[in-house]
């Protein structure tokens, strides 16, 4: 049994059904329903049982719950007890990494803590809003990267980057759909939009999907799971010609001549990223390095 398997199994039940808890832990809701199944086929068990009233625990599942929540509540006890030995600076720093962010976004506020906390040791991950999320609620990570800010007051956040996407399309396409004022999203109808799964980022991907909807585009069926919309997927697909990619201005990756990077016609579409990390931090560190990006991303 992973912690991820029984956070979600003590979650269900708490919530009293998959699609509560789904919102609580910030996944989709077959994905929290395959992670309960999962735990339900290792135990050999059946834990949940689904009625019209919702879900309720069987008596296996009541015992694991007790059992559950001890293990998760000594698990959060640890890390709250180690945090105490790195709490003023050292030890190391665990940063969660989306794909895409800006180049150079972080270094004058890395450069800043390494002169101020030279003990301390930065770890990055790439990592989804979805599961930097997680590492931040499990204690595995200490500042995170989101596509979308979390609900309520366990963590504090700071907007640090708004990005204005515009659209990779194969360079012919580009010519004859672009106007003084760059593509109208409208014109890319009858394309395919190369996305990105939704249980990556939910709310981002709710968001970005409603505006290209609205605008008339049919974005065929979701992402599957797990495909991390790299850089080489979308070339790939946006230089067939039957396709089209999301990318900021200024994209980090070098395009092939066949393909181009178009503004959008009024910028509907508006990336954000969060620095989100625990309110309760008492890291000086992480402080340090926080204030050290705002005055970055505000300057």
């Amino acid at each position: 049994m992973e912690l991820r398997e029984l956070r979600a199994f003590v979650a269900v039940v708490e919530e009293g059904g998959l699609s509560a808890a789904a919102r609580r832990l910030h996944v989709s809701q077959p994905a929290l329903s395959q992670t309960v199944g999962g735990l339900e086929r290792q135990l050999g068990v059946k834990l949940l049982v689904r009625g019209s009233a919702g879900v309720r625990a069987t008596e296996a599942g009541t015992a694991l719950l007790g059992e559950a929540r001890a293990v998760l509540a000594r698990h959060d006890q640890a890390l709250r007890v180690m945090s105490g030995y790195t709490g003023p600076g050292g030890g190391a720093l665990r940063i969660g990494i989306p794909l895409e962010l800006p180049s150079g976004l972080l270094d004058p506020a890395l450069s800043e803590l390494a002169e101020a906390h030279p003990d301390t040791r930065v770890q990055a991950r790439h990592m989804s809003t979805a599961e930097q999320l997680a590492a931040l609620q499990s204690g595995e990570l200490d500042v995170g990267f989101l596509r979308e800010r979390p609900a309520g007051p366990e963590f504090d956040a700071l907007l640090v980057v708004r990005e204005r996407l515009g659209v990779l399309l194969a360079a012919e396409q580009a010519a004859e759909l672009a106007g003084p004022d760059g593509i109208a999203l409208d014109a890319l109808v009858g394309l395919q939009w190369v996305g990105f799964p939704r249980f990556g980022s939910p709310a981002w991907y709710d968001e970005l999907t409603a505006i290209l909807r609205g605008h008339g585009l049919d974005l065929g069926p979701e992402a599957p799971q797990g495909q991390a919309l790299i850089a080489d997927v979308k070339l790939a697909a946006v230089a067939s010609g039957r396709a089209f990619a999301l990318a900021p201005p200024g994209w980090q990756q070098p395009l092939p001549d066949h393909v181009t990077w178009s503004p959008l016609v009024g910028h509907p579409l508006v990336r954000r990223t969060w620095a989100v990390w625990p309110a309760d931090s008492h890291r000086r560190d992480l402080g340090r390095f926080i204030a050290a990006l705002d005055r970055s991303v505000s300057g």
